[in-house]
This record gives C-alpha cells, structure tokens and sequence, in this order.
C-alpha cells in the first residue's frame, strides 16, 4: 500500500520488539520515523529506517525530566509528531502527562484511569466482571494466610502471575508460573511475592492447548470504532504455556472481534489495543486473559489484503486520510525467530512436539520478527546474541562457565 501524505513523523518511545515493527510496517511507505530509548542498540533503534535516535532514560519517576527531553524532540524531528509508545509503563506516562505532550506531538488520548485499570490485572478483572465480560476465577490475596484458604479449596493447576507483570518481572526473571499442588503454590508464592507490594494473583488454569490462546488487534479511532479489527491465535509460546507468542497465525474469530469491539466501546477506549483470550472447552466462552492499552509486539501478524495493519490505520486516521474496512490476511503465519527456538525446543521435550510437526508449522510463515532482507542488522544483532547463549550454554555445562539465572537470557520481559 501507498501513503498519499507520509510527512507526518513518528516518534516511537521505547524501542524494544514492538518499535522494530514499527519502523519495518512504516519505514518502507516512507515515513520519517525517530527512535526514544535508553539503549542505542535496542532492536527498533537500529534498524535502517531509524532516521535519528534520541538517547534518554526513560523514568517515569521523573516525569518532568522526560516530558521536557520530548518537548525537545518534538521540535528537532519537526511538529507536529504522532507519538507512539510502546510498553505499559509509557503508555501510563503518555496519557498522565497529555496536556503537556500534545504541544509537540498528537496521539490517541485516553483518561490516565482508564489505561492503569486495562494494564493492571486486577484493576482489568473488575471491570471485565463489570461489563459481562467473561473472565477466568481469580482471586488477589494479600498474605500467605490467603494463600493457604485458597489451596484448601482450590482446583490444581493454579495460574500464579503478577497484577502487574513487568514489576514482577523486574523482581524475578517471571511474569507468572503454573503450579500444580497446595505445596508447589506455597513454595511459589514465597518465592515471587514481596511483602511490602503485593503483587500476585491466583488464576484458574483453563484446560486446553497453546493454541486456543486467542489475540485481537485493533486501532480504535476518537469515537472508538474500529474499522479493521484482526484477530488471530497462539502457535507455540515462550515461555512454553505461559508467554507470549513465539508463533502466531491471524485467524478470523468474529466472537472474538465483537466481544472486544462492543467492551471498547463501552469504555470510550481510543488507540490500539493488544488482548488476550483463552477459549474455555467447559462453557465454550473466550475468556479474557490481558489487556495491553497500547501496541503488542506481535501486531504484525496482522495485516490485510491490501497491506494495512494496526499501526498504518492509526497513521492514516491521524493524518487525515481515507479509513476504510478491509480484509485480514487468514492463515498468515508470524514469528519470532529466537523464541520460538528455545520454546520448540521445551514442546520437544515435553513431547508434545515432534520434528515433523515443527517442520509444517512454517508452511503459512509469511514474516519474522527479526528477519528481513530489506532491513539486516537486527537480525544479524539478535543472531550473535543467540549464539552467545548457546555458547554459554555448553561452557555452562561443562562445568565451565558459572551458571546463570534462566532470566538472564532475556534482554526483555516478554509479553504474554
């Protein structure tokens, strides 16, 4: 597809996984596009169509401090911008500090309340419960007491994962875990929890492969509406059963689309918007799981017949140029390269994968995260990287090299 305006320059604000989709979905339509991270070798930062990178640590503790760095930015890349964030904690930060920000840039404005309840787990459950949206049983303790009623009367296995999974992260290399008796919950929760900041939530686990892990994706304009709703399901996750997707395939489910629509609507919710539902086999209802009020890192499994995907309707819209509906791409197959190595490895050993299995799950692969012949360098990044892993892994093996903590192989928390 072509662009009849694509002067309007984008910042995008933190330039993880995410931001390399972004500055490969825009880049080539010709769109000046402008990196904001801490790390000048953060995937979208080096990527060609990065025109400039603009260093700064994004704290949202100082919010003062980053808001003036943009305003700067605003004026060097040229006003106004369309501003794109790219992580929970930023999204918050956008739309906390709009009135100032809109000065420089423009972008989907949301009540700061409305983003922390979608991000916050728990926050997100109620008001799910609030408007019929069917949710997994969840329960919030705020003590090991707590804990021991739930496994008295709880139904193994257990999710256990953070209200706010990036913080849990932080602490200790996970965003959730599955356990399978009152001990192994116990001896987890003691682990992950932190006493001063509660964080953690119990979750019925629901029955059913990787695979029935349902995405929506979608731009939703000022009068929420979504135009080009996509959605899609989960392949393979890394980590295996409870991360994000390593293999994905855009798959029309309207029960899906419409459930999330009319939920959107509901709240006045404007911006793209990232979901996650499991379908439950019990009662046959998709159950919501997360909530990300922002891009996902893996909106380019999306993309319509005639190339549009969640973040080329929000320039358009924002730009002023025609909208119109449009046909997803069914069967289209997206992944990412490293993940999905380790995580096929893990269904390999829990034999649920087999070798020929793997093989024909690329037959419908149209895109990779990292791969592209346009566009080489962080493919060629991310390719050192894992060998560097794998190196250390057999030197760690051999007695050679001390041993790690598994999240050390991670340069970010992965999205579930």
């Amino acid at each position: 597809m072509k662009f009849a305006d694509n002067t309007v320059p984008v910042a995008v604000l933190n330039c993880k996984l995410g931001a390399l989709s972004i500055m490969r979905s825009l880049g080539p339509l010709g769109v000046p596009l402008y990196g904001v991270d801490a790390d000048p070798r953060s995937p979208g930062m080096v990527s060609r169509y990065c025109r400039r990178k603009f260093l700064q640590d994004l704290d949202e503790r100082r919010p003062q401090v980053l808001v003036d760095y943009l305003l700067d930015v605003g004026k060097k890349v040229g006003s106004p911008a369309i501003l794109i964030p790219t992580s929970d904690e930023t999204s918050v930060f956008v739309a906390e500090q709009a009135d100032r920000l809109k000065e420089a840039f423009v972008f989907p404005q949301n009540p700061p309340e409305l983003v922390t309840d979608l991000m916050d787990k728990k926050r997100m459950y109620l008001l799910a419960r609030q408007h019929d949206i069917p949710t997994p049983f969840t329960e919030f303790p705020r003590n090991i007491d707590d804990v021991h009623r739930y496994a008295g009367k709880a139904l193994f296995p257990v999710v256990l994962k953070g209200i706010l999974g990036n913080r849990l992260y932080a602490r200790t290399g996970k965003k959730m875990v599955i356990v399978s008796s009152k001990d192994e919950l116990i001896r987890n929760y003691r682990l992950l929890e932190d006493p001063d900041q509660p964080n953690l939530m119990l979750q019925e686990c629901i029955p059913g492969g990787d695979h029935e892990v349902y995405i929506f994706n979608g731009y939703f304009d000022a009068n929420s509406d979504c135009v080009v709703p996509f959605t899609g399901h989960k392949v393979r996750q890394f980590p295996v059963h409870v991360g994000c997707a390593s293999l994905g395939e855009s798959r029309w489910n309207r029960d899906v689309a419409t459930l999330t629509m009319d939920f959107m609507k509901a709240l006045g919710y404007r911006g793209i918007l990232d979901i996650g539902y499991r379908l439950d086999p019990r009662d046959g209802l998709y159950k919501v799981l997360d909530i990300n009020p922002r891009i996902g890192q893996a909106f380019r499994m999306f993309v319509a017949e005639n190339g549009l995907d969640v973040v080329r309707d929000l320039y358009l819209d924002f730009t002023g140029q025609a909208r119109f509906p449009a046909v997803p791409r069914d069967g289209r197959r997206w992944v990412i390269e490293d993940f999905d190595i380790i995580s096929s490895i893990d269904y390999y050993r829990e034999g649920s994968l087999t070798f020929g299995q793997w093989w024909r799950s690329f037959r419908r692969l149209e895109e990779a995260m990292w791969f592209s012949w346009r566009d080489p360098i962080p493919f060629i990044r991310m390719s050192a990287s894992l060998l560097r892993r794998a190196a250390g892994s057999v030197l760690r093996s051999l007695g050679l090299l001390k041993r790690k903590p598994a999240a050390a192989v991670l340069t970010e928390a992965p999205e579930v």
